[in-house]
C-alpha cells in the first residue's frame, strides 16, 4: 500500500477538539459541526501535502501513513490560536455604542469597524451603567488542538 509523502495530493477525514474533548471542528457530519457554524462542509478535505493548505503538524503528520490509518496529532497553542493577550482586552463607554444595544455577560458579538469591511468576535467579560469589557482573544487561545486525522485516500 502506498505511503503518502510530501507532494502528494490526500483525501482525508479529521476532527479537531480542543484541551476538553469539545469537537470545535470536523469532516464528519455526525459529529455534530455544521458547515454554517465552522465553514467546513461535511466530507472528505483534499490538499496537497507540503503547500501549507492546512496545519503545517497535520501535513507532516500525514508523511509516512497509508490509506485507512489513522493519527492524532497535537497543534500548540503557539502555532494555533496564540497565547492569551491581555491587550485584547478593550472597554467602552456607554456613549460609544447604540442606545439601543444591551449587552449581557458572556455573550460573543461581531464587531465590525466603521471604516473597514473587517470585523471579529468578541466576547462581554463585563457590563456596568458606565462601561463595557470586552475580550477579543480567539475563543481557542492559549489551547491545544488535538486533530484525529485518518487518510482515506493518496490520489496521486
Amino acid at each position: 500500500m502506498k505511503q503518502a509523502q510530501k507532494g502528494d495530493r490526500v483525501s482525508i477525514h479529521f476532527i479537531g477538539r480542543i484541551q476538553d474533548g469539545t469537537i470545535f471542528d470536523s469532516t464528519r457530519e455526525e459529529d455534530g459541526c455544521s458547515d454554517d457554524e465552522h465553514g467546513i462542509e461535511p466530507g472528505p478535505v483534499e490538499l496537497k501535502i507540503g503547500d501549507n493548505e492546512f496545519f503545517t503538524q497535520i501535513e507532516d503528520g500525514l508523511i509516512g501513513m497509508t490509506a485507512g490509518e489513522k493519527k492524532v496529532v497535537t497543534i500548540p497553542a503557539d502555532d494555533a490560536f496564540g497565547e492569551y493577550n491581555e491587550e485584547n482586552i478593550f472597554t467602552l463607554t456607554r456613549d460609544q455604542i447604540p442606545e439601543d444595544f444591551i449587552p449581557e455577560e458572556g455573550q460573543e458579538l461581531e464587531l465590525q469597524a466603521e471604516d473597514s469591511d473587517e470585523s471579529e468576535i468578541v466576547k462581554v467579560l463585563s457590563v456596568t451603567d458606565e462601561e463595557i469589557t470586552f475580550d477579543a482573544n480567539h475563543p481557542f487561545t492559549g489551547q491545544d488542538l488535538n486533530y484525529e486525522i485518518e487518510l482515506l485516500e493518496v490520489l496521486d
